[in-house]
Formats: structure tokens, sequence, C-alpha cells
């Protein structure tokens, strides 16, 4: 047993940098157990290198270590802070890998840190296969049958004994990484050789597709008390992993014995494996018997831990780090609803549908099939009192421009085409189930092709019949009650209804429309109400503050006091590529200024994987969409004293010019300039009014005239297409042969959808300023100076702050540009301008009026809240200017992206114009070197330990490189190189060993041969340039250095960068030095 009392200091591990599979769910999991300790007096200390999440913010944890979260980094954390424990469960697969090498290594004995919760023999049998199958046989539970094995070979005769289609998967990984389906021995040799490189032990099982999965949340204490507290199926049934199917809670097609059996299952296996905490066990259950299989079992909070918590309204994260320190469930109160005692189930009088958000068009070359491997980067969660209402609702809220389960302009799938689009699991699976009803298909066939459960595809085919009875109704204002009840009541919106009912008069709807439902609708008395998520379904009265609206329901929950002290603040939705945690932290730190400053704070959000979801953050929290319609309905209710737009990043600013149109007061700057800094051309116009430089550009309507006005500007030049159709939605094309093949490819180029064509300008610096201005001048501001040179999205370029090489005239013109600008626009609250500098020339790229990425990475920094300021401003206060000193710092910051290209088969990992990155760290350090080694630490990188490939690329990058060669050569380092590379560095006097690209066949050494044989520790592969030829042999090397597991760099300056840092530096001589010691 855990003295409580001993116990003065905790040491918790968070997850790192966002990456698919371990996101946000772990910022909301850590934060939760950092206020658990908190409010028991206990010091807590977090090593997490990401600085752009909650918890790693002043006021949650007592000291905070921006360092990789290894092994060697929290040995050294724990030798100088010396805590009595340490939480392993927060941090996703990331902390609970660390902690069990901690302990198999000794370390934790060595200093006698205790590990609170599930003890880690515990967690071992969990997460190693054989032990956790043989503890299950113990107490007779049904597994997947399933062989370890270590060997290809081994793993051949596995698959030929269990027989064909079987699952491999790599042991001790997160979200299914190296794991996949093989239907014949080609496919295994094939997946097996990229699950070895993620793992030593491989797991061959056999495959039971089509069989529904189910999930149970269990909660046990040391008394060994046992709760569950939610469970939940999958919309899909089994072979596509959790983390990318919709998911239902409460689950909706179980029998009652069914959902009994398991339950009682599930708190068997908890208590026999001796789980502290909480954990969540995953079934396969088959439809036709009542036959099952356990899939596993996560002894650690999980991303369904996170819905569950915000589906229930139980805080499963605080209270398993309660039942760490040894409380028993009994002496807990559910903290949310204050009342009840936290060993109730909740029950549940509401659907919660949870649907992944893909971002599969930004990768190049991406296979879309959906399977055993995560590939989502965020979801969002939908409320309803039916399934066919939290389907519409989660549909729109993925933000992928769907109106709904109906009515979209999807492109048609031919005919022919629709049996295979409904049998391959897809990210647009969903949309292939709407036109197959929409063409008669019956329920059976759908079922048939999909092995969805038939009770779902019945209430689906409702919602598309209700869609075929508006399209009878012969205008706007003859809509019948019945009717128009009914579809609200099925989650249809108000622009959805418009659209069927205007379908065949002609006419395109658009806002005006769907205002004129609202008012029809608003007539007729069809208002939402507001409903509260009661955890124990009205049994005890509940103060929970967890709101969503509905049309099932007569009376709200709550009483409005209208008394204009509401706040409201628009949050950032899912989480994607470009806007993810970091306008989480935005959110956060607005809603805590607007508690400070006496206003009501309210929050609308439907991120489940969030702090700002959290009940304690916000005085009301709408768990609703963030649409037009959705955010005046709540605005009805709220009569707020103002709505703030400039935190949750692109979405809240898209809505600035329609809520203006309503009248809504909006807060901060004003919608008509945030519109003259969006709308391209009025912001260019006004640049050319104040005499700033940009690079030119135009928007062009033939391929005459692009040809034309290249002949001016010269290649390269940067394309966006106005209306895309694959993905790629901007490129940098170097001459005429890519510049074609990119627009026959991606764009259609009409007068209805212009290009524009900028010009590029290469081997630039590029700049950004974060800062925040009060009535048009500027209060405080930051100038970081991106490593890469531009031609890297900001989102995915390695970041310093302050800046280390640029020129002091330089930073003086750039104060002296951002100044005009926001005056120009009358900022009031946060904003970014990007910049580009070559020589002394400067010109400005683009101009955010709202909270930029960098906005945490730079306040940490710098140690000043700039979203603090900002929302103070925006409620109207006079804010004083910080002192000048205050942005003189000693020290280095470096912001590092995380790329998750291993998840994404066949994408080709070369970074562009467009964003990739789903994740970051920032690291702090005396100087660039050391920032830099720990940062690139953090998002996985490896120091190599014998041998780098080098290629690279052109002329300008080669000489770049040649400095970094020559400390690797001097380094003792086996330099292997492509033949331009070779021949450059032998003319400099630096050997190295030639080797082959795979084109060259018959030439050895083969370069991929090399990867497979594990010669090569590290691989530098720099483009020349995009054309085909060039594209396929170094999309060759790289993807294989990807799927092999072996570091890997694209940009020379980057490389020149991490390689001076580790050949300058050693390991050992970085400081572990934590965020407040840096004075």
């Amino acid at each position: 047993m855990i003295d409580k009392n001993k116990i003065q200091k905790v040491l918790l591990l968070g997850s790192g940098a966002l990456k698919i599979g371990e996101a946000g769910e772990f910022d909301y999991s850590g934060s939760q157990a950092l206020k658990a300790m908190r409010e028991e007096g206990i010091r807590t200390v977090l090593v997490n290198p990401n600085i752009a999440t909650v918890q790693t913010s002043e006021g949650i944890a007592d000291e905070i270590y921006f360092l990789p979260v290894t092994p060697f980094f929290i040995e050294k954390v724990i030798e100088k802070e010396r805590p009595q424990g340490i939480l392993l469960a927060f941090g996703g697969q990331t902390a609970l890998n660390c902690g069990v090498a901690l302990h198999q290594s000794g370390v934790l004995e060595k200093y006698n840190v205790e590990v609170l919760g599930t003890p880690v023999e515990a967690i071992m049998n969990t997460e190693d296969r054989d032990l956790f199958a043989r503890k299950l046989d113990e107490i007779s539970v049904k597994t997947i049958q399933s062989h370890a094995v270590e060997t290809t070979e081994d793993a051949r005769r596995a698959a030929q004994e269990l027989g064909y289609p079987v699952i491999i998967r790599a042991a001790y990984a997160l979200g299914g990484l190296g794991s996949g389906f093989c239907d014949n021995e080609a496919e295994l040799d094939e997946l097996c050789s990229k699950a070895f490189a993620f793992s030593p032990q491989v797991l061959v099982e056999k495959s039971l597709k089509g069989w529904k999965e189910v999930e149970y949340e269990v909660v046990r204490d040391c008394y060994d008390n046992c709760i569950t507290v939610c469970n939940m199926e999958n919309f899909d049934p089994l072979g596509i992993h959790t983390g990318e199917s919709i998911v239902v809670a409460p689950s909706q097609t179980l029998t009652n014995n069914e959902y009994h059996k398991l339950r009682e299952i599930a708190i068997r296996i908890v208590r026999h494996i001796g789980i502290v905490g909480e954990c969540n066990v995953q079934y396969a259950l088959d439809p036709e018997s009542e036959d099952y299989r356990v899939i596993e079992v996560n002894a650690r909070l999980s991303r369904s831990s996170a819905l569950a918590s915000k589906a229930t309204g139980y805080p499963l994260a605080f209270v398993a780090a309660k039942l760490g320190l040894g409380y028993g469930l009994f002496e807990l109160k559910n903290s949310v609803t204050r009342t009840t005692p936290a060993f109730f189930e909740p029950a549940l009088d509401y659907v919660v549908c949870k649907i992944p958000r893909w971002d599969l068009g930004k990768f190049h070359g991406v296979s879309r099939e959906l399977g055993s491997s995560m590939k989502s980067v965020g979801e969002v969660m939908a409320i309803g009192r039916t399934f066919e209402e939290a389907m519409q609702k989660g549909l729109r809220m993925i933000g992928q421009g769907m109106h709904g389960f109906v009515g979209n302009n999807t492109k048609e799938i031919p005919t022919d085409e629709l049996d295979k689009a409904l049998k391959a699991p897809t990210d647009t699976r969903v949309f292939a189930i709407s036109q197959a009803l929409h063409a008669g298909y019956t329920i059976e066939q759908i079922h048939a092709l999909t092995k969805i459960d038939c009770w779902f595809l019945d209430k689906l085919q409702s919602i598309v019949r209700t869609s075929q009875r508006l399209g009878e109704v012969a205008a706007i204002d003859k809509l019948p009650y019945e009717l128009l009840l009914r579809a609200k009541r099925q989650g249809f919106s108000d622009f959805q209804i418009a659209r069927f009912v205007l379908a065949d008069k002609g006419v395109k709807a658009g806002d005006k429309e769907a205002l004129a439902v609202r008012s029809q609708r608003k007539q007729l008395g069809i208002i939402p109400v507001v409903k509260q998520i009661d955890t124990l379904a009205a049994e005890y009265p509940a103060e929970t503050n967890y709101l969503y609206l509905t049309y099932s329901g007569t009376h709200s929950d709550i009483n409005y006091e209208g008394d204009g002290r509401s706040v409201v603040v628009l949050g950032s939705g899912a989480y994607r590529i470009g806007s993810s945690v970091e306008f989480d932290w935005c959110g956060v730190n607005a809603l805590q200024t607007i508690r400070e400053q006496g206003h009501r704070s309210v929050m609308i959000n439907y991120n489940p994987e969030t702090v700002s979801t959290d009940y304690d953050i916000t005085d009301r929290l709408y768990f609703d969409e963030l649409t037009f319609e959705r955010v005046l309905d709540i605005l009805d209710l709220e009569t707020a004293r103002g709505v703030i737009l400039s935190t949750g990043g692109q979405i809240p600013n898209n809505l600035a010019l329609k809520l203006h149109s309503q009248r809504i007061p909006i807060l901060g700057t004003q919608a008509e300039d945030i519109d003259n800094a969006e709308d391209r051309h009025k912001f260019s116009a006004m640049l050319d009014e104040l005499g700033i430089d940009q690079p030119r550009w135009q928007e062009l309507t033939s391929l005459s005239d692009i040809d034309q006005f290249i002949s001016e500007v010269g290649f390269p030049v940067l394309v966006r297409p106005s209306y895309v159709l694959s993905g790629a939605a901007m490129n940098v094309c170097s001459n005429q042969e890519e510049l074609y093949r990119f627009l026959e490819l991606a764009a259609d180029v009409s007068k209805e959808h212009p290009v524009v064509v900028s010009q590029f300008i290469e081997h630039a610096k590029e700049v950004e300023i974060d800062a925040v201005a009060q009535r048009g001048e500027i209060v405080a501001y930051a100038i970081s100076e991106h490593i890469e040179f531009a031609g890297v999205h900001s989102g995915d370029a390695t970041i310093q702050f302050p800046g280390q090489k640029l020129y002091v005239e330089t930073v003086r013109r750039i104060k002296r540009i951002s100044r005009q600008i926001a005056e120009a626009l009358h900022i009031s609250g946060p904003f970014n301008i990007q910049f580009l500098a070559k020589g002394n020339e400067i010109k400005v790229i683009e101009c955010n009026l709202r909270a930029s990425r960098s906005f945490p990475f730079v306040s940490k920094v710098l140690k000043i809240n700039f979203i603090e300021l900002a929302t103070r401003i925006m409620l109207g206060q006079r804010v004083e200017k910080p002192n000048k000193s205050a942005f003189d710092l000693d020290y280095v910051g470096i912001k590092a992206s995380q790329f998750s290209f291993a998840r994404l088969q066949k994408a080709d990992p070369v970074l562009g114009v467009d964003m990739m990155s789903t994740g970051e760290v920032g690291c702090l350090g005396d100087d660039t070197n050391e920032a830099v080694l720990k940062s690139m630490l953090s998002v996985g990188y490896r120091i190599p330990e014998r041998s780098v490939l080098l290629s690279t690329g052109g002329y300008k990058q080669k000489v770049d490189m040649l400095d970094a060669a020559e400390l690797l050569h001097n380094k003792g380092y086996a330099l292997y190189a492509t033949q331009g590379t070779h021949d450059m560095l032998a003319e400099n006097g630096i050997p190295s060993t030639l080797v082959f690209w795979p084109t060259d066949e018959g030439k050895q050494p083969q370069a991929l041969d090399l990867l497979h044989e594990r010669k090569i520790d590290m691989v530098v592969n720099i483009n020349k340039n995009l054309t085909a030829g060039e594209l396929t042999n170094g999309y060759r090397l790289r993807r294989a250095a990807i799927d092999l597991n072996i570091p890997l760099l694209t940009n020379a300056r980057l490389a020149s960068a991490f390689i001076t840092a580790f050949c300058t530096l050693p390991i050992e001589d970085l400081q572990i030095k934590s965020w407040a010691e840096y004075k």
C-alpha cells in the first residue's frame, strides 16, 4: 500500500509532440492528473517538451522541464529533483514505454521512486501479447489467437497454422503502428519487414474482420472496488483501428445479455491483472452468436478515456490520479457533479458520436484505405438525443466541407464503382452509403457489403427519407410544422433544409436562404433547447455546466440571467494539420483572463481531446457546433457582452463578417479589418498604399496569361488554385513541365476558378512577428526566424526565437512595417505577420489578425503571456507596455516539428509549401546548438552511431552541406554518398563510399540494400527539383528510410544545424534546467 502522506513530490511524464495516435487527449489527462496532485498539496514535476500545450503553462505543474521523454533525460531529472513517486499512465505510449525501461534498468529502484497507480508488472502483462494471453487463460477469458514471432520465417509458419487472412502487428507500438492485414504470403513478407523496423516482436493473429468492436472503460481502486464508466461501440466493424472508426456511446446495438456479459468479463480482467486507476478493455463480438474475444487492455489513459470523460462528465484522469495515491472510490466525490461520490456508474439519456478527422489530401501519394494502423489527426464529438442528430452534427463538425449525411456537394461515385466504394473502408465511405441509400439500395444489400449493423443503416435511411420529403415542399415559407420539426430532430441544418427545398427550383442555397429557414422555424416556434449533461441521468441533481442544444425536448435546463456579463470564446474545433493544441492553449488562457476580470466565461467547442472542453476551465461550456447557425442560437440565449474570435484559429475568423451582419458585438479587431487582411486584393492594395514591398502576384484565368506573367517574373513560382481537386492546394513550380503537370492534375483553370501565381524568391530568410496591439498600437511583440529558407511552410519550419542571425537593420525595418500595418488595420488584440528577408530587402507575405501557431512558444520563451494581454485589451482595458529589457534574453528557444510519415503508408516524406507536421516541441538552451539538439531529440531523431548516407540535391545545397560533411568525417563517421555528392566530397578531400540509385540496376552497393541491412544510421536526402525522375529515385530512398525507422532529413539548412549540434556538443553536456531556471 502506498502511504499518501509520505509523498511530497511526484514526477509526471508527458507524451511529447502531438503525433498521429498520440495527440491532445494526453494534454487533457496530464493536466487533470496535475490538478489532482496539486489539490493534495503535492509538488509536481512535469517533463514534456511540447511547449504548445496547456499542461506546460504556469500554474499547472510546479516545475516544468522541456526535455525529451527518453530514459536518458528522465534519469537526469530524477537525479536532480528526487521525487518520491512517478505517474506513467498520463503520457500515452511514450511515457509508458519510458517508464517500463526505467523500471527494467533499475533506475527507479536506485532512486526509490514509486510507480503510482497500476504497477509496472501489470503494465508489462498487458503490453506483451504472450504474457497477456496467458494471464487471461488463467481466468478462462477468450483472447484472439496470436503467435509472437521474432523472425519473418516464424511469421510464415504461424500464418500457415492459423490460416489466412491474418493480421500482423508490432508489439509495444502505439495506435497500431506497423500493422495490417495479409491475405497471402507475399503480403505477409512485405508487412513483416516494416513491422520489425518498429519492434523486436511481431504478432501474427487470426483476422476476425466483420465482427463488432466494443469497448468498456473500467475504473478500479486498490481496495478492489470496480466500476465501468462507459461502454461504446464502433460504427464500423472490426478491422479498422478504433481511432479511425466512428464511435457511438453508449452502445446502441448490443442486447441486454451481451452488455452485461461483457461488462462482467471486463471487471474480472481488470481485477485479475491488478490495474489501479483507469483502463479500457476492447472486445470483438460476433454479431451472429454471443461469441467474443478480448482484443487488448490498455493499462493507461487512452484516446477513448478522454472521449468517455467528455461523453459522461466523469473525470476519469482526475479520479485515476487520486486512486494512484491510494484513495478508494468511496472517498472521492465526482468533481464534475460535486454531489455524487465517484463510484456511481453514469447512465446517459443522450447519444454521443465521435468522428475522426483525416487530412490525407495533404500528402502526395498516400493510400486512402483505412485499416489497423491509425491515420486520423483529430476527432470531434457530437451530442444529440437521437443517433441521427448526433451523426449529422458530427459530420458538419469535422470541418471538411460537409453539411451532414445528405445534401453535400460531393462528386457522384460512378454506379459501377459504388459496390467497391462500400466494401473498402476509406475516409469517405459514409458518403458512399448516403449515395447508395439515395440510389435505392436496400439496408440488407448495404449491410452485406459494409458489415455495418442494420440498426445504424436503418437510422441513416430515415435521414434520406426526410430529405426526399423536404424536396417535395413548394417553398421555404410553405414548410409544414411537423416536417420541419422532424428534420431538425434528425440533425438537419437550416442550410441543408434550404438546399433540399430549393433543389429543383434552380436556386442556389446560401446564407440568405438559410436565414429564411431560420425565421420560418422561429415563427413556428421550433427553437432548440439547452440540455445539461447529467452524469446520473436525473437520478441525482447535477451542477454540471456541460451543455448541448437539441430539438428533442420541451424546456431548457438553464435559467439565463440576461445580465450581459457573458463573454463567449469560440474554440478551434477538431485538431487538424495546421490547427491543433496551440489554439487550445490560446482559448484556455483567454477564458482564464475573462474569469479573472470578473466576467462570465463561455466556451463553444466540440473537441473531446482538449483542455478547453474540460469542466472547470469555463463557467459554461457548450459542447456544440461552431457553425453560423448554432453560434447564433447560443447568442440568442446568452445575450453576451461580446464574442472573441481571435484565439481559435481560422474557423472563428471565417465567421467574422457573417456575425457582423447579424449585429453581434465582436471584441477586438473588427470584422471589416479582418476582411481587409484576409482578402488578397484588399490587403495587397493596402500594402501598395503604405509603400510596403510584397512578392509580385496575379490572379489569372488561362494558361496563356500564366505564361505571360511568368515571362516577366521568371521561375520558380508559387501556384495556388482557387478550386482544388486533389488536396495539393499550393505548389512551387520550377520549370514549364512541372507547372503544366501540376495544373493538369490539381486544378481547373477557368474564369470561375482563377489561379493565383506569385513570384517565389529563392534562398530568402523567413521571419515572423507575433504581436499584440491596442487600438492600432503595438504593445508586445516577438520576432522569430526560421532555420530553413522560405519554401517550407511556417508550421513545418524549425523556428528560433529570439532570432540569432538577423541584421539589426532587418529587425528595425520589420518593427516599422508591423507598426504601419497594425495602425492601418486598427488592430486590437493578437496578430501575426510573415516576412521574406533577402539581403536588406523585406517583403510581406501575409498577415493574420488572430493568434498564430507560435503564440504559446514565444509567450513561454519570453515569459510574457501574449494572450492574457490581448484578452485584457479586447475586454476594453488599458494595458501597460512591458519594459524594454523584457525583450532581451540570455537563452534561445527552438521550436521543432513532429512528422508522422510512418503512419501514412506510401506518402512522400518531403516538405513543401503545404503544411504536413502534426505537432511540435519547443526546447530552451544557452545557445542554438543546445536548443537544436534537445528539440531534435524530442521529435524522435536519434544521434547516428557510425554511418550517414548523403545525397544532397543541387549545387547550392551541396555547398551548404560541405561544412557539416567535414564535421561528420572528423568525428569518425563513415560517409556513404550518391554519385554527385561523392564527387563533390572527393574534390574537397572528404572520403566517402559511392552508392547507387535504384534505377542504376545491377550496380553495387545499392542504397536501398544498405538501408535494409541496417548499415546506415541517418539519411540526408535533398531534392534537386520536382521532375518525375528525381522524385521516383529520391522517393524510394526517403520512403524506405521512413518505413525502416531510420532518421531522415530533407532540408540542407536543418541537416547542417542538427549535424553541427551533435558533432560539437556531447549529449552528456546538455543542461538539465527547468523552465523557471532560465531567467
